[in-house]
Parts: C-alpha cells; sequence; structure tokens
C-alpha cells in the first residue's frame, strides 16, 4: 500500500502538510491499528484550495471536451490498473470486505469512462428566432469552482460519481473527504495528478466540518456544492449556502422499504433483500430499513431470510470469503444497539443475532426481527446497520402506505411476478430509485437521487452532468 498511501493535503497540484491544526488518526475497524495520520486543513487550506480551483478553471473549461475526455479515460484506467492496491487501502480504512472494497473500485471508476464520452455530449439549443435580423442560441457552460463533500461507507465510488461530471462538464473541484477515510480520497487524486489532471483542478482538503465544510459552503468562488450524508447535515449546508445562492446537489437520507408480495419469486426476494440489506454491514443509504412482508408468504420468507443471514461469514474484511465486516465505529454499534432495544421494548422478537459478535470492537452480528410494527422507532428512523426488521401485511394498500410514510425518499424496492402490479405499485412509490425484483440497482449510466428530505438533484446517467452546467441564452441581432 505504498504508493498510494498518501498522508497530506492536495492543494494546487502538491502535497501540503500544514502544522498546528492538529491530525487526523485513520484507524482499521477490524483491528484499531493505526493506519497514518493525516494533517487536518483549516479555513486558510480550505481557501488556499478554493483559490486554486478558481485560477485553474479558465484554462480546464478551454481545453476542448475530447481533451478533458482523454485524461478522464486515463483516470479509469489508472484505477482499475491499481485496483487490488486501492481495494486493500479501502478495507484497510473502511471495514468492509475486500470483493466487496473491489467491486466499488470498479464501479467508481466506472464514471470516469462514462462522464468521459459524456463531455462531447454536452449540446445546446439553436432557437427559431423572432425576427429575420437575429439569430438564437441556448449555450451549456461550466458552472465553476465546485466544492464536494463526501461521505465514508462508499469512498471509492461517492467521489467519481461527483468528480468526473463536474471536470467532465469543465469545472475544477475542492473535496473535502470524509474523516474516517480520507486516504481513499488522497490515492485518487494521486492517480488523477498521474493521469494528467492539472494542477488546482482537483484539490482535497480533509479536515473538521467547521472549518473546512463550512468554508466550503460558504465561500463566493465556490458556485456549486455537492453533498453526500445525511439529511440533517444537508439542512445545515443548504441554509449556509443560501448567502451567496450555490446551486446545491444533495444526497441525503433514507428510509427504504423493501414490501413483498405474496407472488413473489420466494429466492430472489430473498437474496434481494440480502444484497440490499446487508451490503457493507448495512452502512448505506439505500440499503433496505423496513422489510414488508405479505401473510401468506411471511413465514416462509422469515425462515429462507434467517438461514441466509446465518450463512453469511463475518470478520476481518481482508480474510477470503468474509462477506461481513465491522461497523464503522462504535457509535454505530450503540445506535443498532438501541433500535433493537426499542424494538424489543415495544413486542418485536429476534430471530437471528441481535447484539455485539464475540469479535469485539465494533463488529455486530447480521440481525432479523420479527413483529416489527409502526410505532417502533426502527420504522422511522435510519439504522445504517446489519438490522432488519419485519413487518407483516395483508392488503397492497397497506402495504403502498406504509413503504410511503416516511419525509424519506430515496430508494424502494419490491417483489412481485404481477405485471400489472410492477406498474401500479411502482409509480405510486414516493421515491427517486425503485427497484423491482433485485435489491442491486446502482449503475452509473442511471440516474441516482431522491425525492422529499432525501435530497435535490441527480448523479449519474446524462442527468448528472447538468448538475454541473449553467445555461446561457444568446441572443444575435443586426444580421
Amino acid at each position: 500500500m505504498t504508493s498510494l498511501m498518501k498522508t497530506d493535503l492536495f492543494i494546487a497540484g502538491e502535497w501540503v502538510r500544514p502544522e498546528g491544526l492538529g491530525t487526523i488518526e485513520v484507524r482499521n475497524p477490524s483491528t484499531g491499528a493505526l493506519l497514518a495520520e493525516v494533517p487536518k486543513g483549516g479555513e486558510a487550506e480550505a481557501d488556499a484550495a478554493i483559490h486554486a480551483a478558481n485560477a485553474a478553471l479558465p484554462a480546464w473549461s478551454a481545453l476542448t471536451a475530447k481533451a478533458r475526455a482523454t485524461i478522464l479515460r486515463r483516470w479509469h484506467d489508472l484505477i482499475m490498473e491499481n485496483q487490488e492496491e486501492l481495494a486493500q487501502l479501502l478495507t484497510a480504512e473502511q471495514g468492509k470486505p475486500i470483493a466487496e472494497a473491489r467491486g466499488e473500485i470498479a464501479y467508481g471508476a466506472a464514471f470516469f469512462d462514462w462522464y468521459a464520452d459524456e463531455a462531447k455530449r454536452i449540446y445546446g439549443d439553436i432557437i427559431p428566432s423572432n425576427a429575420p435580423d437575429r439569430r438564437l442560441f441556448a449555450l451549456r457552460q461550466p458552472i465553476g469552482v465546485v466544492a464536494a463533500i463526501t461521505p465514508w461507507n462508499f469512498p471509492m465510488a461517492m467521489i467519481p460519481r461527483k468528480a468526473a461530471p463536474a471536470l467532465a462538464a469543465g469545472c475544477t473541484m475542492v473535496l473535502k473527504p470524509a474523516s474516517a477515510t480520507p486516504l481513499s480520497a488522497l490515492a485518487l487524486a494521486e492517480l488523477g495528478a498521474r493521469a494528467g489532471v492539472p494542477a488546482g483542478v482537483f484539490n482535497v482538503v480533509p479536515g473538521a466540518a467547521g472549518a473546512v465544510g463550512d468554508r466550503l459552503a460558504t465561500h463566493p468562488l465556490v458556485r456549486k456544492l455537492t453533498f453526500t450524508g445525511s439529511t440533517e447535515v444537508g439542512r445545515k449546508l443548504m441554509a449556509r449556502a443560501a448567502d451567496t445562492i450555490k446551486k446545491l446537489s444533495l444526497e441525503l437520507g433514507g428510509n427504504a422499504p423493501v414490501v413483498v408480495f405474496d407472488d413473489a419469486d420466494l429466492e430472489a426476494a430473498v437474496a434481494g433483500t440480502i444484497a440490499t440489506k446487508f451490503r457493507n454491514m448495512g452502512q448505506t443509504c439505500v440499503c433496505a430499513n423496513r422489510i414488508y412482508v405479505q401473510a401468506g408468504i411471511h413465514d416462509r420468507f422469515v425462515a429462507a431470510l434467517v438461514k441466509a443471514v446465518e450463512a453469511m461469514p463475518l470478520g476481518d474484511g481482508m480474510a477470503d470469503g468474509i462477506q461481513q465486516g465491522p461497523l464503522i465505529d462504535m457509535a454505530a454499534v450503540a445506535k443498532c444497539e438501541a433500535h433493537i432495544a426499542d424494538a424489543l421494548e415495544h413486542g418485536a422478537h429476534v430471530a437471528t443475532g441481535g447484539g455485539r459478535h464475540a469479535l469485539g470492537g465494533s463488529f455486530f452480528d447480521p440481525t432479523v426481527l420479527t413483529g416489527a410494527t409502526a410505532d417502533m422507532l426502527i420504522a422511522h428512523e435510519e439504522t445504517f446497520g446489519p438490522v432488519a426488521p419485519v413487518f407483516r401485511f395483508e392488503t397492497e394498500a397497506e402495504a403502498l402506505a406504509a413503504a410511503n410514510d416516511t419525509e424519506f425518499g430515496l430508494a424502494a424496492y419490491f417483489f412481485t411476478r404481477d405485471a400489472a402490479r410492477i406498474w401500479r405499485f411502482g409509480e405510486a412509490l414516493e421515491y427517486g430509485i425503485v427497484g423491482v425484483n433485485t435489491g442491486a440497482t446502482s449503475y452509473e449510466g442511471a440516474p441516482f437521487g431522491g425525492w422529499k428530505a432525501s435530497g435535490l438533484g441527480r448523479e449519474g446517467g446524462h442527468e448528472g452532468i447538468t448538475e454541473f452546467l449553467e445555461t446561457k441564452y444568446l441572443c444575435i441581432a443586426g444580421l
């Protein structure tokens, strides 16, 4: 892990180590071992990165789309050439199983490949003129300096999902990565530099949210803020960005329902639920938080789900065959315990798991609860851990009302073999992403984002690049 293990800030194409602001200790969640100490950036470092991005903006945006695309594709290639080293780095600082980490590297790299093509498809419009001596045009131009704040659960995916379209559009970027996983961000910056990304176009400043994050949200040179994280933090950033009228993309919290109808393929429903609930130990914004199962299939589904959960190997993510690693920290463990305790107090039962694993630390047993009801915390709050509460329902109308009974609207899933229900139920769900007969929906070519309190804007697909563009109407007279 030596060549990509960077432990300094990356500003204006240089590795910078500020003094006097303390350091971020990066520890392996599986072992507690200290991996590295990364210096904290502060307001001065954020300002330096913003000014570097602003200085680099004219030349980068003036490059042809093809030239920018060539650099982005080279970045993609370098990520894939270093996939194993990046996966080991990711597993070491985040804890997820190595096989899952390899998948995340490939998924993140795919955004550079996708947007290398999309850079060449930023089209304008010719508008029919309202006068014979006029020609009217609508141009799409880069919005400017972009600030990005990314989470710890998928650093190798969330950073490319923001950086690739921003840079493809001709914008420059300052990134504040999560303090738990700065090494992944810094490794990506190193590979970007090797790919030929010019100095100042992509900058990385780890540090405290109150210093770096606040400066990014309020600085007048930053024209766009893109954030992935909790709804609570998203609300605060939205308020902070209001004074400078920044364009915002907010990918926020979720409370995803899974609905399993009596006519579902049982095997597919269990596999899909496992895929969405227990990926990254349940630490995803789109993972199942509420599992609604129709009465006729309920008992068979629970038995099959428990069997599948108990078959998942748990341990250090570096070990071969491991499917469940540790939670990110002890606060995540405490939240799982609180949700389970509340559910049990309100009448739920533990079908499997239910507490901390014998390995200690932040390892937690994958858990299935039965008898879940709407008055439990777990029905309304995002657990962000490997706890699967199962609710019983009778009718489709009941399931729809329960699924939509939340302020969130990021992802939802349902399983049925009724073709009419697929359209009827899918269109009635109040969510930005709906998986039908699958628990895995992510694809770089599709739009990702939520309704209601789950955020604003979209990432991925052709929609993703429009988030970083402004429209200019050009009226030419006197012709």
